[in-house]
């Protein structure tokens, strides 16, 4: 089924909530992993291996998804690709919409975002980006695709590979489990704030950062999913 819509007479094809999700993540977990094992798509999206396998196998046959040569894991297409960045783009844009004009922290605005970025028209997600003024970034820092499905990155690195003496700006936060949002941001460590390691405990131990003036000791497993940059 397609659906014509959005500007241009963009032509969008219509897919299942479930096929969304999985073109999402994809489309994300490939950027640092290609090609994309099912395993790793199963834990990100929380089913079962053959789950997984089994709607990879089918967006495979629409022509969305491909299987490396070796048989290591499967990437997009460039029909997948288009797709996959067109629902990056509506869900962080979704997200920003909540954050700044609902004021919904931003350890809520996922989830509720899932539900809203699902149901967005091509022609709604053009006049929400012009109304929230084209954003570059979600409220969590990742990059939002432009409207033509470029995603423009700049070179992070964790927080955790710094060493004592350096700063760094926070970029983003690699997860947006709840729990941890809500403890960076107790501790000031979201998009846009400067961040200086004071020292680094041997044996990998946690590291000791100061955020505006304040120090506190980050474990290193937290400070991994933290990405900064100069």
């Amino acid at each position: 089924m397609r659906l014509r819509g959005g500007e241009g007479g963009r032509t969008v094809t219509a897919r299942s909530q479930t096929a969304e999700e999985y073109l999402e993540a994809i489309f994300k977990l490939q950027r640092s992993q290609a090609p994309l094992s099912v395993r790793r798509l199963a834990d990100e999206l929380g089913v079962s291996p053959q789950a997984a396998s089994e709607m990879v196998a089918r967006l495979r046959a629409a022509g969305l998804v491909r299987e490396a040569g070796d048989g290591s894991g499967v990437s997009l297409s460039e029909q997948g690709e288009a797709e996959g960045a067109a629902l990056v783009r509506r869900h962080r844009l979704s997200e920003r919409f909540l954050s700044d004009y609902l004021n919904l922290p931003w350890d809520a605005v996922h989830e509720a975002a899932c539900k809203l970025a699902h149901v967005l028209s091509s022609a709604f997600e053009a006049r929400l980006a012009a109304q929230l003024g084209h954003p570059e970034t979600c409220p969590h820092g990742h990059a939002i695709p432009d409207e033509r499905g470029v995603l423009h990155e700049v070179p992070t690195r964790p927080l955790s590979e710094l060493g004592a003496g350096e700063r760094a700006v926070v970029h983003c936060v690699t997860e947006e489990d709840p729990e941890l949002l809500r403890y960076l941001a107790a501790l000031g460590l979201v998009p846009g704030t400067e961040v200086s390691v004071e020292a680094v405990a041997p044996f990998r131990g946690p590291l000791l950062v100061s955020v505006g003036g304040t120090q506190y000791a980050l474990g290193r497993e937290v400070a991994a999913k933290v990405r900064v940059r100069a």
